[in-house]
This record gives C-alpha cells, sequence and structure tokens, in this order.
C-alpha cells in the first residue's frame, strides 16, 4: 500500500474522498446526504443528536426543555394550545466574516423558511412556528402554532446580513433558490458559523475548507480539509490504496460497503475500518404516475418476488439488514407487528394473475391489452454496488415476470432533476437517512409531495398521498405523550406495509475508512453526521 501512512501524510491536511457531489451548497435547498456532510463542517444546526443519539445544543447554550422552563405551553386563540420555545445562542458566535450571529438570524431563517417561494427542502422545522421574537442579541422565542414532541430540535440558521438583500430581491418562485449565494458564490466571507469554511470551490471536482477565523469554539486541527470528488467508487478505491485521499465519508457517499471489506481484508492493519449501524434505508422509490403501479396488487408482488435477504448476504456478508418499513428496529418507536415481507414467488405470481398479468411467451406478463409488464430502473451512474444491487433486482423479478430494464444518471442528475422533480418513469433505487425520533412528515406526507408550485422543495419522491397517514402522521408530531405517539408510529408501519408506495430494500450500515492517525472521530449512525463535530477531529499517535 502506498502513501497513506502517518509518516507519509501530511496531517495537517485531510483529504477525505466523496463518490457524489452537492448539487447545491444551501443548507435547506435540496435533500442531498453529500451537501449535509460538506455543510457540516462549516455551517451548525441550532441543536442535532450526537453519536450516543441524544438531542444536544450546537449553536444553543442550553437545550430548551419544559422542565428547565426554556419551553412551555400557551394558549392560542379558539382554545387550541401552542408552545413558546427560547432558544440562547451561545456566546461569541461569529459568522465567517466577523459579524456576529445573532437572534435576528433566527427570525429571518423562519420568514425565508415559510415561504413556499423558496424551495426549501425542510420547511417542516420552520413551517410550524407561527412567530419568532427578537428579546435580544442572543435570545429568540419561537412560538409554535400546536403542541409537538419535536419543539427543541432545530436546523441551520442563514446568516440575515449576507442573504437578506438576496431573499429581498427574489420576487418570484425559484428565484431565492437560484440567486442565493450558496450557490452563487460559495466562498462569500458570513456565509457560515462553523469551525471551518469553504474557501475553494469548484463544481464537480473538489470542496477546499479551512478554519473559520472567527469560530469560538476548539480550534480546527486541520489546515485545510478538501473533500475531493471521485464518482466512479472502483476509482475510489484505488486513491484509497494510492493515498491520494486519507479517508472515505462513511455517510453512504463514498466507498461501497463491500469495496471496504475487501479493502480491509486485503489491507487490515493499514487503515481504521469502522462499520455502523446506522438509519440509511435503502429503498425504491415508485413512479405513481406509471399505470403499472396503481394497482397495489402489483407493488406488493413485486416485494413478494425480492429475495431481500439474498442479496444482502451476497453483497454485504449481511450486514445489511432487510427492511419492513423505513422505520429501523434501532428506532425506539419500531414495532415488530410489521414484519418484512418474505421472499415468495408463488404468491408474487398470484398476485400479479390477480391483477390481470399473465405470461406472455418470453416469460414476461402481459395485461389484456397486450402491454408488457416493463418498467425503467434507475440509480446513481458510477456506484458499482447499486448498479449491483439493480441486476440483481432485475434477475429476481424477472423469474417473477417482470421486465426492468436498467438506465442510471450521474448523482448531480439524479439527484438534483430527475427524482426531486419525479420525472423518472419508473423506479429510482437510492437511500434516505432521517434523524432520531424524526416523524416521516417529509417523506410520506402529502404537504411533502415535490410540486412546481412548491419549488420541488419535498421530499416524497414517491408523491405518496393518503389520509390515515396524513393523519398518523399529525398525531405523532403533536403529541407529547410517549405511548400515544408509539401507537401511531405502529399505524403508519402498518399503512407503509400495506400500501407499499415504496419498496423498502435494507438499512444500511455506513462503511467509514480512517486512516490510523486521525483521532476524536465519531460516526453517529444517524442524519446528523459526523462532519457536524468536526472540530474535534486531529491527528495523534
Amino acid at each position: 500500500m502506498a502513501a497513506s501512512g502517518p509518516a507519509l501524510a501530511d496531517q495537517r491536511t485531510l483529504t477525505i474522498g466523496i463518490a457524489q457531489f452537492p448539487s447545491s451548497l444551501h443548507p435547506d435547498i435540496d435533500a442531498e446526504t453529500v451537501k449535509s456532510y460538506a455543510d457540516g463542517f462549516a455551517i451548525r444546526q441550532i441543536t442535532a443528536f450526537d453519536k450516543d443519539w441524544k438531542n444536544s445544543c450546537l449553536l444553543c447554550a442550553e437545550l430548551p426543555t419544559i422542565e428547565n422552563g426554556l419551553a412551555r405551553l400557551e394558549e392560542l386563540p379558539g382554545g387550541k394550545k401552542g408552545m413558546a420555545v427560547t432558544i440562547k445562542l451561545r456566546p461569541d458566535l461569529k459568522w465567517s466574516d466577523g459579524v456576529p450571529v445573532t437572534a435576528r438570524d433566527i427570525r429571518f431563517t423562519w420568514q425565508v423558511g415559510r415561504d413556499p417561494k423558496s424551495g426549501f427542502s425542510n420547511v417542516n422545522p420552520w413551517t410550524r412556528a407561527t412567530r419568532v421574537d427578537v428579546i435580544d442579541d442572543r435570545t429568540a422565542v419561537i412560538h409554535l402554532g400546536r403542541i409537538t414532541p419535536s419543539y427543541n430540535q432545530w436546523d441551520q440558521i442563514l446568516p440575515e446580513h449576507i442573504e437578506g438583500p438576496v431573499y429581498q430581491a427574489a420576487t418570484g418562485a425559484g428565484d431565492y433558490l437560484k440567486q442565493t449565494l450558496y450557490n452563487r458564490a460559495p466562498t462569500t466571507a458570513g456565509l457560515y458559523d462553523g469551525p471551518y469554511k469553504i474557501a475553494e470551490y469548484q463544481s464537480g471536482v473538489q470542496i477546499v475548507l479551512e478554519p473559520n477565523p472567527y469560530w469560538p469554539g476548539p480550534a480546527p486541527a486541520f489546515r485545510r480539509i478538501i473533500l475531493k470528488h471521485i464518482e466512479n467508487t472502483a476509482a475510489l478505491q484505488t486513491s484509497v490504496l494510492s493515498g491520494d485521499v486519507n479517508m472515505v465519508a462513511g455517510e453512504n457517499i463514498g466507498l461501497t460497503v463491500d469495496q471496504v471489506l475487501e479493502l480491509r481484508r486485503r489491507h487490515p492493519d493499514d487503515l481504521t475500518y469502522v462499520f455502523k449501524p446506522s438509519l440509511a434505508f435503502e429503498h425504491l422509490d415508485l413512479q405513481k404516475n406509471n399505470p403499472i403501479f396503481t394497482d397495489v396488487r402489483v407493488r406488493r408482488a413485486l416485494l413478494f418476488a425480492l429475495d431481500r435477504q439474498a442479496l444482502t448476504d451476497k453483497l454485504f456478508q449481511g450486514l445489511q439488514p432487510v427492511a419492513a418499513t423505513w422505520v429501523n428496529p434501532l428506532n425506539p418507536y419500531f414495532t415488530k407487528d410489521t414484519a418484512p415481507y418474505p421472499h415468495d414467488l408463488v404468491r408474487a405470481r398470484r398476485l400479479l394473475a390477480d391483477a390481470g398479468w399473465t405470461p406472455g411467451p418470453d416469460g414476461i406478463c402481459r395485461n389484456a391489452a397486450g402491454q408488457r409488464l416493463s418498467f425503467e430502473l434507475m440509480t446513481t451512474a458510477g456506484n458499482r454496488l447499486r448498479e449491483l444491487e439493480e441486476q440483481i433486482l432485475q434477475s429476481q423479478w424477472k423469474a417473477a415476470g417482470v421486465e426492468a430494464t436498467i438506465r442510471n444518471e450521474p448523482p448531480r442528475i439524479i439527484f438534483g432533476e430527475t427524482l426531486k422533480k419525479r420525472t423518472y418513469s419508473g423506479m429510482i433505487l437510492s437511500g434516505w437517512s432521517s434523524a432520531v425520533t424524526e416523524s416521516p412528515y417529509l417523506t410520506l406526507s402529502t404537504a411533502q409531495i415535490p410540486t412546481e408550485q412548491n419549488n420541488y422543495g419535498g421530499a416524497n419522491f414517491a408523491a405518496f398521498s393518503d389520509p390515515d397517514m396524513d393523519a398518523a402522521i399529525e398525531r405523532m408530531e403533536s403529541d407529547l405523550d410517549p405511548e400515544r405517539q408509539k401507537a401511531d408510529w405502529a399505524i403508519a408501519q402498518k399503512i407503509y406495509a400495506e400500501q407499499v408506495p415504496v419498496i423498502p430494500l435494507f438499512f444500511q450500515s455506513e462503511a467509514h475508512i480512517v486512516p490510523k492517525w486521525l483521532k476524536g472521530y465519531e460516526p453517529t449512525g444517524h442524519r446528523d453526521l459526523s462532519s457536524l463535530w468536526a472540530e474535534n477531529w486531529h491527528a495523534g499517535g
């Protein structure tokens, strides 16, 4: 193995390989794991779940709770109840141009986030607020229009002094998305409030981060962190061996699990290998408007036709558990009452026959009109493992008389356009990482279906719309009682399993490759990624 050892590594520069590249750097536009990873070094959330899956303060001085009085119930007109949540910012927080981070930035982010023209992908944290009162520079009171158990979970905030004029000039739908400096000029001083700032940006090539001189926390240890884009995962694997990159991000934006297992087999002592069970969910989004998928019997048949355990055994040595729904068994709201569909070809064929699909001369099913049971299957081009997954899915479906034709696209296109605007015709294979105890509002509620009207800001890419699911989500987001929440989570999982709006495959294990000299690196296994604590990373013996 070449130059990856500590004797040859420049331990003041950390080069991280990523197989995807962000389509945007705005923290609230486009729901992409790779974007969240890159932003995590430079933009802090108000709160985040840590490696122990406990909610904690990043920008706030104290986590608001009912017990400490920073969150309280309040009466609303009409006899309803809401909440008032006090956010006290840490002292001495500054943007990367030296301007203080203030409560006015919280209010500004709320104003942009509740505007449907802004194109925010994760609007829920801000649309639940009806008003934000600025008490002083460090204190804001966020008034919620309902009771919600996620009252102390808050995302990143935006610099009003930089983005305010841009937002004010954006008069039409989509204008802010096009004009934000996070996209047009991401190296602009003042966009970042984390330990690092983005110093260089080459679209599709690399992002270079350097220390934010105004960061008040622990001093960043690295002079530069380089996020190097190597789209082909086989080439990324070679770059690890050559020492061209020091480490590979394990949050499902780097090497595939099988590639990391192979590296560990061949070079067990040269690097540190971390396999972290995660909430990331591998699945297939279905095009709701495709007539083939409108019949729930077909959707169930497609799931019965798959031997997902054989897939994960073959590709991942069994490290990736088969999924029954989007809810991981690690989630406290997981219910054992909803079991994964077993592999059952007989049942799959019977369901297809009941739905009017019978095998033709070539074995592929046809309906009464002669239409073949054929659809397009897509994923990220260059991701070797997902391409292998496609081939296995294609083969297993063929045994049931179903034809899947493969056509892949580069990650930036498939995530930035095709999935976001739902222009795919069949299915898209991808992953989704959720936060701890996060409700499925973003991915399963009717309100989050991406449309032109909301600037494609939602993440319900399958366009699933079910009134019972919406009601269950509404209740789980408005009830502080854990037992009633658990009951509603169980209802939502049952609806998901019965309706099959998405085909669940398995839960991912994050496969991290880290140089032995890197200390303080702690993967989380959920949507609040390791880069949110990058100030703790340092070179050590």
